[in-house]
Formats: C-alpha cells, sequence, structure tokens
C-alpha cells in the first residue's frame, strides 16, 4: 500500500560484486599529459589506485554492515520511492532532526554523526542535545532508486521530507541541510514554517540588496568572496552545465564503467573538501568507496544527475524568491565553494546565527563529523 513505513537492510548480490569486480579488471583508462595532475579533472595515478584498491581490497560486506547498523525503511510517497533512517534516540524528550545530502554524495555522509546526535551522553555530550535523527536519501539518489516522473526538483524532495515526518508522527522538528538538502530543507521552511523549528544549513543562498551596486555593504572580505565565487565558478561549474542539460548523455558512460563513475565522483570530494592537496587526508578510501557503491550498487547516478536538469536548468532556479522567516543558522566551513556574504544571505533568511568553524568542506559531515555534531548541537538547544 501506498505510504506504507516498510524495514529495509541493504543486501547487495554476490552476483553484482563479481560482476563489479569484472568490471574493474576490464578498465580502459584514458591518457593524460605529464604533470598534469588534477588539472583536467581526476588524476590518472590516483583513479588507478582507488580503482585497485575497490576490485582487492575493499571490503564491501563491511560497509554493508555500516549501514545496517541502524534502522532504515522505505515508503512509496508522491509516487515516488523513498528509503531513509529513523533512529530514536534513548533520550524521551529529544528533538526530532532531518538531515539531507546532496551531490555527489549519499547518506553515507552521516554515518558517523548519527551516534553523537542521538545518544550525546554515550559521546561525551550533554544528553539534552539529543536528537531522534531522520536522515532520507533524496529520492533519485542511493537507496531511494531512480526517481520514476519528470520534473522531480528541489521542491518535491522537500514536500516528500515533510511527508516522512508526518507518517513518522512529527508535527514540529528542526531542518539541517547542505548541498540540494539547503534548497530542500529552504523549501520545508518556506512551506510549512508551522513545523520547522528552526534550520541550519551548510551553503547558503543570497541575493545583493541593490542588483545595480552587488557589493554595495560588503566588506573587504566578503567582496574577496564573491571574486573568488566568480573565479570559482567560471573554473569549476562544467559539471553543472552538462548536468542541467544533458545529464543523459553522461549518464551511460558512469552507468557502465565503475572507474568512469569513481573518476566523476572523487573529482568533487578533492575539490570540495579541505584536503590540500591531498583527499586522503580528508576522506579513506574506504569512505570513498562507499558513497561511489551507494551510486553504482542502485544504478543511481543518471537520476543524481537529473536533479541538476529538474532544479537548474534552463529557466528552472533551486532556490524560491521568497524569504525565509524560520530562524536559520549558516556555518561556513573553510573549504566549502559556496561563499555567500552575510548580506546577501539575509535578504532571504532570517539568519540568527553564522559561525566559521575551523575545518571542513561540502561535506562537512562526512570530513568532520565532530565539529559538524557540535554546530548542530549548538545551534538547535536554543530552539528545543
Amino acid at each position: 500500500m501506498a505510504e506504507d513505513i516498510r524495514p529495509f537492510r541493504c543486501e547487495v548480490s554476490d552476483e553484482v560484486l563479481a560482476d563489479l569486480k569484472s568490471r574493474l579488471a576490464r578498465t580502459r583508462y584514458p591518457d593524460q599529459l605529464d604533470g598534469a595532475g588534477w588539472d583536467y579533472g581526476s588524476d590518472l595515478a590516483y583513479v588507478k589506485a582507488l580503482c585497485d584498491y575497490w576490485r582487492d581490497e575493499f571490503d564491501w560486506r563491511a560497509a554493508e554492515a555500516r549501514f545496517n547498523r541502524f534502522p532504515q525503511f522505505t515508503s512509496e510517497i508522491n509516487g515516488e520511492h523513498v528509503h531513509f533512517y529513523h533512529v530514536r534516540s534513548p533520550e524521551p524528550d529529544a528533538t526530532p532532526l532531518i538531515i539531507t545530502h546532496g551531490y555527489p554524495g549519499s547518506v553515507a555522509e552521516f554515518l558517523d554523526v548519527i551516534d553523537p546526535l542521538s545518544d550525546p551522553a554515550s559521546h561525551g555530550g550533554d544528553p539534552r542535545d539529543a536528537f531522534h535523527v531522520i536522515a532520507p536519501s533524496i529520492p533519485g539518489y542511493g537507496f531511494s532508486g531512480p526517481t520514476r516522473h519528470k520534473g522531480f526538483n528541489t521542491q518535491k524532495a522537500a514536500d516528500i521530507n515533510v511527508r516522512i515526518m508526518e507518517l513518522l508522527g512529527y508535527d514540529r522538528y528542526a531542518v539541517q541541510g547542505g548541498d540540494w538538502g539547503s534548497p530542500i530543507s529552504t523549501g520545508m521552511a518556506l512551506r510549512h514554517p508551522e513545523r520547522v523549528m528552526a534550520l541550519h544549513l551548510n551553503i547558503i543562498g543570497g541575493r545583493p540588496a541593490d542588483p545595480a551596486d552587488p557589493n554595495a555593504g560588503l566588506s573587504e572580505d566578503e567582496r574577496a568572496d564573491v571574486e573568488w565565487q566568480r573565479d570559482y565558478e567560471a573554473h569549476e561549474f562544467g559539471y553543472v552545465a552538462i548536468q542541467s542539460t544533458k545529464p543523459q548523455s553522461l549518464a551511460y558512460g558512469m552507468t557502465d564503467s565503475p572507474a568512469g563513475l569513481a573518476a566523476w565522483i572523487v573529482e568533487k570530494f578533492k575539490r570540495w573538501s579541505d584536503c590540500g592537496d591531498d583527499i586522503e587526508s580528508s576522506f579513506t578510501k574506504d569512505q570513498l568507496l562507499e558513497n561511489i557503491m551507494l551510486y553504482w550498487v542502485t544504478g543511481t547516478i543518471n537520476s543524481a544527475m537529473r536533479m541538476y536538469y529538474e532544479s537548474l536548468g534552463p529557466g528552472r532556479s533551486a532556490f524560491n524568491d521568497e524569504r525565509v522567516e524560520t530562524p536559520t543558522g549558516h556555518a561556513r566551513f573553510p573549504g566549502e565553494i559556496f561563499r555567500t556574504p552575510r548580506p546577501w544571505a539575509e535578504q532571504m533568511y532570517n539568519i540568527v546565527r553564522w559561525s566559521r568553524p575551523p575545518k571542513g568542506g561540502h561535506f562537512a559531515a562526512f570530513e568532520v563529523p565532530e565539529l559538524f555534531v557540535d554546530e548542530v548541537r549548538s545551534f538547535f538547544r536554543d530552539y528545543r
């Protein structure tokens, strides 16, 4: 029946894993210019090393056990298949918290923060900071499987998140998101401000108060952020142009080749993290592959990229023009790739907290879980 909640376990067949190893063994790699490194995209030597490890050493069954440590469920909502974690705190007065990932991440980002968020007393924290944690896989991503209908964008994902909370019996809750989780969480606050007690975002949208003079009222550092953002988008937004116009063409190669999938995803994890020039100072190979595997075993890279077409394609926007009056906090991690000035963000949000953690990047819960947990606890403490 539609909207029944069913228990779920991650169980990938031996045949799928054998096929993966066979494909990795037969990978046809491209050339690379001497000294190119990561300048043209993912470095050939690193991709080879990662894929060799994937084929010969990565233990998917151990990863599966990590995914299955927490209660997972699926449902059919608004015509889409939806997967989510629902981890109830041992603290009876815990606050419900829904956290939403983005691209090219997954619920794998949250595996190290679910325990300390839901049971702070067991992790050196204050039990009054406990949350009932709900972590959905955005439809089109991972265990939610491919989306089924044209037009599935961030606002429809926001509606599904709201419905998940209704089905679980939560009528007022905290909301947190990064990457796509930011416009999805924003949509929840705009559509249902009576339910969202407070909103916390890793990345945040904004707009200048005076479009004719965008730098008006900005500090020197904020103006530098605007210039940095322009330069970044000029050099790093090729993937947005492709995925928001012709994602299907790109998907054939990544759905057929695990090396192609890994190369496309891992480049973003390196560029969007606070790792300097060493990706494994922020993520282990096992962490990278746990996330990549969610795309591989579910065949969802195409539907994940399709979110760009539906939300950022010609004439479309992931953010509404309405202002969010819900109390909003933003954590600007130093490796973050979106550097919206606070005065711009205040045009769109009721900003009550603006913090700058000392390290971490776009995938903060994955890269610096302790700092992410501290930030989330600190912000929502005033809204319980």
